[in-house]
């Protein structure tokens, strides 16, 4: 059997997959440390001035990582069940599994961070007299 085969080849398809993969998280994680080290430091020396757009950019950095390191295994998951590898594609399979139930706060977490709030309720501008008493207006 040499390594033109075709059954080789898709060996080597998992494995460099597998390797892009986590390369490819490697450089979400340092992504976030620098976002992280950059927090701190505007924590520092500003006094926290940038907190809120540095937590929406590590908020976007994680829901990147998440979809990442769960969307890694499940592609290469299903790579190896499409060459035959059944057991591969189940470790793969399971491993995607395993790593969205792991990440499933800090993904909820991070969506909250980046969805706007909600537009307060406007204050009543009228005075609306109640009943018992005079026709003042409650505040003033």
């Amino acid at each position: 059997m040499t390594s033109s085969t075709p059954a080789a080849r898709s060996r080597y398809a998992v494995v460099l997959l597998t390797v892009v993969w986590v390369g490819a998280c490697l450089a979400l994680l340092w992504w976030l440390f620098t976002i992280g080290m950059e927090g701190w430091a505007d924590h520092h020396s500003n006094g926290g001035a940038r907190a809120a757009e540095i937590g929406r950019r590590s908020a976007r950095a994680l829901l990147f990582l998440a979809a990442t390191a769960a969307g890694g295994p499940a592609v290469i998951a299903l790579l190896a069940f499409g060459c035959r590898y059944r057991r591969t594609g189940l470790v793969y399979l399971f491993l995607a599994v395993v790593v969205a139930a792991a990440l499933t706060p800090a993904v909820v977490d991070a969506a909250r961070t980046l969805r706007p709030p909600a537009a307060p309720v406007p204050a009543p501008t009228t005075c609306q007299e109640h009943s018992g008493g005079d026709n003042r207006c409650p505040g003033g």
